[in-house]
């Protein structure tokens, strides 16, 4: 069954339990990050991010995914108000394997992965095979916060 991996991230409402929230409604999940605390990159003045990244084994091909990331983001009531604004939830397709898509709205494997320690730190407990080639996980600032 193919690997897939989404990245999380809330900076509005209760962090934690709309992140506890979006991973329990996501199918196929067999592992999950630990939560990782993150300043806000461009944008507004805004609050700390809370981080993870979850893997799945699954079917769903990048498209499919999207929907779903789509779906869970519209369930935590999510306003598309400014780039890189605060957010209830923001849910990314980081990487599926054996798939590469550029559309205009999906590109995978995600274009800035891998110049954002959010991103990496977590996706690096789950698949260090990935992370290795790409990215110093020493870079960047983020604080292990525990368990979601």
């Amino acid at each position: 069954m193919p690997r897939a991996f989404l990245g999380l991230g809330s900076n509005l409402g209760d962090r934690r339990a709309l992140l506890r929230d979006a991973v329990a409604n996501l199918p196929d999940v067999v592992a999950v990050s630990p939560l990782f605390e993150t300043a806000p990159i461009g944008g507004p003045d805004q609050g700390a991010f809370l981080n993870l990244v979850v893997q799945l084994e699954t079917d769903l091909d990048a498209r499919a995914l999207l929907g779903v990331c789509q779906e869970r983001e519209a369930a935590a009531e999510r306003v598309r108000k400014e780039r890189w604004g605060p957010r209830t939830l923001d849910v990314d397709v980081l990487w599926v394997d054996g798939e590469t898509v550029d559309t205009d709205d999906l590109i995978v494997p995600h274009p800035r992965m891998r110049d954002r320690a959010f991103v990496m730190v977590p996706l690096a407990t789950l698949a260090p095979d990935l992370v290795a080639e790409w990215h110093d996980p020493a870079t960047g600032e983020v604080r292990n916060v525990g368990e979601l």
